[in-house]
């Protein structure tokens, strides 16, 4: 098997794989682990698109629960017993040119802080909201309503797209719509931008510009994501200053 590696405290997981069939090849890999967070894991979406994912992540800041240490993860990498997730992502066009891809959100935010944005939206053609004015829009998959829609709206959802309307001036509620909808944002007043994930790359968007934002042709495949997302890892990374 061939496997790119890539995250954080990379010294830490290189020796687990000495006595593996693995091979590291970051140029033609089978499958990418990604060692760290969610961040981590976004990175290795967006520099390996399409090609399997097999997140874990690292003990030096998150403990792991009896059943998923680093060598459990990677024996069933190995054996092929860790289950397949296929992920959705959204897409962002400008000018008919796509400009960011997202497996968390595609988010439109003010560029300057001490000013706010203001746009308009479009729902599959039909306007839903004009105008609003505030910090920006995050638009965001299931898979990130766990981050910064989260942050914003207090919720979760597990179907659809997800709209949340970040520090508006407005009273608008935040809304899940068919997964197969087109948002459509026209930008009344900028500066803004427009970034995918955690991505540090962003498109400067003007006033009168149009972006149009809807799901992506292609997946993201997630092996072991239950593993990763274990709620028992998940308390102990959030009570692990009181076990230390």
């Amino acid at each position: 098997m061939r496997a790119a590696i890539c995250g954080r405290n990379l010294e830490d997981l290189y020796p687990l794989l000495r006595d593996l069939p693995i091979e590291v090849d970051n140029n033609v890999p089978d499958v990418v682990i990604s060692y760290g967070g969610d961040g981590a894991l976004l990175g290795a979406e967006r520099t390996y698109p399409g090609i399997p994912k097999c997140p874990i992540r690292d003990s030096r800041t998150t403990p792991k629960c009896r059943i998923h240490g680093e060598e459990a993860i990677l024996k069933q990498l190995v054996d092929g017993k860790l289950p397949i997730t296929r992920l959705t992502k959204i897409k962002a066009t400008k000018d008919g040119e796509k400009r960011a891809v997202g497996l968390n959100d595609i988010v439109i935010n003010r560029l300057i802080v001490s000013s706010a944005v203001r746009y308009r939206i479009w729902l599959d053609d039909e306007l839903y909201a004009h105008p609003i004015v505030g910090d920006g829009l995050v638009v965001s998959t299931p898979f990130g309503s766990t981050g910064y829609y989260r942050s914003i709206t207090h919720s979760l959802f597990r179907l659809g797209i997800g709209l949340a309307f970040n520090n508006s001036t407005e009273p608008i509620n935040h809304l899940v719509i068919e997964e197969s909808s087109c948002i459509r944002v026209e930008i009344l007043r900028g500066p803004a931008m427009l970034v995918a994930d955690n991505d540090p790359e962003y498109t400067d968007l003007e006033t009168g510009d149009y972006v149009d934002i809807l799901q992506a042709d292609e997946q993201a495949t997630i092996l072991g994501l239950d593993v990763f997302r274990c709620p028992d890892c998940h308390w102990l990374r959030h009570h692990q200053d009181k076990l230390q």
